[in-house]
């Protein structure tokens, strides 16, 4: 019989109707389910705790995506960054999930399609892609801690 289907007329272990309603009959449910997933739906069994996971869910989700989105220009995790804080979101709001899924659905045709071409191609998206990072290196410390890498090198050689 599934929740909504249960009458407010719940009753405890001892036959007596139960004061919380359906909490005690979700708890029960949650406790069935193992694992972080049964963790959360206790947590969701109450208004309150619905709210609280709603909030911090959305609050470590925000920061690790933003985190990520920053990091996107650099080399490094940018991109699994982003992906681990729409998990996150996905967890408490459906629209993560379609996003997450959508990026899914994208990244496995991108890869896809690479892995269908010859090795010319494969090789020019490394290029690019490496000629990308080492742009974004060279301006990235070029304008924020005023570092030309191209005059360093030029000074390291002429020594």
């Amino acid at each position: 019989m599934a929740t909504s289907d249960r009458t407010h007329d719940e009753r405890d272990a001892s036959g007596r109707p139960s004061e919380t309603g359906d909490a005690d009959a979700l708890k029960d449910e949650a406790a069935r389910r193992s694992g972080i997933h049964g963790w959360l739906d206790g947590i969701r069994t109450t208004r309150t705790g619905r709210l609280t996971l709603k909030i911090v869910i959305g609050v470590i989700g925000s920061v690790l995506v933003i985190a990520g989105l920053i990091m996107v220009p650099f080399p490094g995790p940018g991109w699994l960054v982003v992906f681990a804080g729409l998990a996150v979101l996905a967890t408490e709001f459906h629209w993560a999930h379609r996003l997450l899924q959508f990026g899914k659905r994208t990244l496995a045709a991108w890869t896809a399609w690479l892995g269908r071409q010859a090795w010319p191609v494969k090789i020019l998206v490394i290029l690019a892609a490496a000629l990308t990072a080492m742009v974004i290196v060279y301006y990235g410390l070029r304008l924020s801690l005023h570092i030309d890498l191209i005059a360093e090198a030029r000074a390291l050689l002429n020594r």
